[in-house]
């Protein structure tokens, strides 16, 4: 069952931008930064973990710069009935970083990492030898156009309305 999408407000947004922008920031320098009660920062990070917005605090990691350069999409047609057992299959594979069930002409795409060409060669070969995929489709990476992000979304959509912390100002 999908989550309950949370209704951001602008507190929120900005909270997540601090959060962002100074991952090790704590929560009274949060309240500082965002000129609200620290209880305020605390309880609406909170609410957000609780929610599901917040999914952890660890650090972003950029797979090129830890040694696997090579960056690749991988499509996946698989047999009928067998996403659960490709998704095992794949979650075995540390090479792949994510896999998403789609719609369209493939199934499943997966991103991949490897620290060579030959290494991305020996991964698509693994693939393709699970009896539960019919057929893959590879694209190498070149350069990221626009890297991961989610704050732009989440600052163009905010809620409106009463504020849950009136003290809180908006620039």
């Amino acid at each position: 069952m999908p989550p309950v999408p949370y209704a951001l407000d602008s507190l929120d947004v900005d909270l997540l931008r601090a959060l962002a922008a100074g991952g090790r920031a704590g929560i009274l320098e949060l309240s500082r930064t965002l000129g609200v009660a620290r209880g305020t920062v605390q309880a609406r990070l909170e609410r957000l973990e609780r929610a599901g917005v917040v999914t952890g605090y660890g650090p972003d990691v950029d797979v090129a710069a830890a040694g696997f350069p090579v960056r690749a999409f991988v499509t996946l047609e698989i047999a009928q009935g067998a996403l659960d057992r490709v998704a095992d299959e794949l979650a075995a594979i540390p090479a792949v970083l994510e896999a998403y069930a789609t719609t369209g002409s493939s199934d499943v795409i997966c991103r991949l990492a490897a620290s060579s060409h030959e290494d991305l060669q020996q991964i698509l070969l693994k693939l393709n030898r699970s009896p539960g995929i019919a057929r893959s489709t590879s694209v190498v990476v070149l350069s990221t156009v626009v890297a991961p992000r989610t704050l732009p979304l989440l600052a163009e959509h905010p809620r409106s309305g009463p504020r849950r912390a009136p003290a809180y100002r908006e620039e």
